[in-house]
């Protein structure tokens, strides 16, 4: 056992004997050196990105890198931003699977000369006719092969639209065949103001997640877009809250990445709600992410400055700061605790 394992048993057991977690949590110090061992939510924006959109600044992999390390972070899942080709609420895009393609394609080879420390997600929109063939495609792309990247939002998925989910359906279960963990921004778009809330969740988890039952899900941003103060994104995640007090089997392989959720610099009247959700998942199932960095407003720093804000105690930070998601633990790192199939935790 490492000396930095003995100290995270320690202070565990150490919260474990005090009773209930303490409800606030001060400012960590300019000298506090807890730092993620994995940022899980993470991009790179290509040239050709930042023509369809001009608010996102080209990243490149190196560039990434270096912010991780201005924050202690050693390591990053990259999720592709291929679904940006395919938003329909945007201006057609000429030939769009061959410019999905060629951004899913740019991702990988910015992630190969850093495989050690970044590891790549493939990006589609999930509604598309081509998004099977693409998933295949990425399937057999080493540095895109660990997983599927889709934003909801972005494509303008629908939950209470049957066509939609029928089409989530046949992507899920080629995810699943290929072996590929799921990252899902699941809120639908804002700006088109679509449904949103109890029934989208309730859809998703009987209508969706059963197709991919091998595989880690991740739900990102708590079941948001970034931040909390919309209703209805507490409203989702309180489906599956629920779910996880039920012990429904279906939650078995699910996570939840907390990116974006506390904002930089922005105040907020739900840190103690998000702490609480935070608790009622599980800390053993929250992955840190901190979303794309658009330095030097909103880095991978300053964002886990920001997550500190949140009224958890150290015990509970540092368990988050060491979840590894299943797909990218390494054989030296072993994954996040297993459940069985009534949603119990095993060490």
């Amino acid at each position: 056992m490492t000396s930095g394992t003995a100290k995270l048993i320690l202070v565990i057991l150490g919260c474990v004997a005090a009773g209930p977690v303490a409800r606030q949590q001060p400012t960590p110090a300019a000298s506090d050196s807890l730092t993620p061992v994995i940022d899980h939510h993470q991009h790179l924006f290509s040239p050709a990105v930042h023509k369809v959109s001009p608010t996102l600044p080209p990243m490149n992999a190196t560039e990434l890198v270096k912010l991780l390390d201005e924050a202690g972070i050693r390591r990053a899942v990259v999720l592709s931003l291929g679904y940006q080709y395919g938003n329909p609420n945007k201006p057609l895009v000429p030939d769009e699977y061959a410019a999905v393609k060629a951004e899913n394609d740019w991702t990988a080879a910015q992630i190969a000369p850093l495989a050690d420390r970044l590891r790549g997600f493939c990006g589609l929109n999930p509604l598309k006719p081509y998004a099977l063939e693409e998933i295949s495609r990425c399937a057999h792309i080493p540095e895109l092969r660990s997983g599927l990247k889709l934003h909801f939002g972005n494509s303008d998925v629908d939950l209470t639209n049957a066509d939609h989910v029928k089409n989530l359906q046949r992507v899920f279960s080629a995810a699943n065949e290929h072996r590929m963990a799921i990252v899902v921004h699941m809120r639908s778009s804002v700006t088109a103001k679509r449904p949103y809330g109890a029934r989208s969740a309730h859809a998703f988890l009987n209508d969706v997640l059963p197709f991919a039952p091998d595989v880690p899900v991740q739900i990102a941003h708590l079941a948001g877009a970034g931040g909390y103060d919309d209703p209805a994104i507490d409203e989702a995640l309180a489906v599956f809250v629920d779910a996880i007090a039920n012990r429904d089997p279906r939650m078995k392989n699910v996570y939840f990445d907390a990116s974006g959720v506390v904002g930089v610099e922005k105040p907020t009247e739900k840190l103690d709600l998000v702490a609480t959700r935070i608790r009622q998942i599980g800390v053993d199932r929250v992955l840190y992410g901190s979303d794309g960095a658009l330095p030097p407003a909103y880095t991978p720093k300053k964002a886990w400055e920001a997550f500190r804000r949140l009224p958890l105690n150290d015990a509970e930070f540092m368990i988050i700061a060491n979840n590894r998601a299943p797909y990218i633990a390494a054989a030296a790192h072993p994954p996040l605790l297993d459940r069985d199939t009534a949603g119990q935790i095993h060490p």
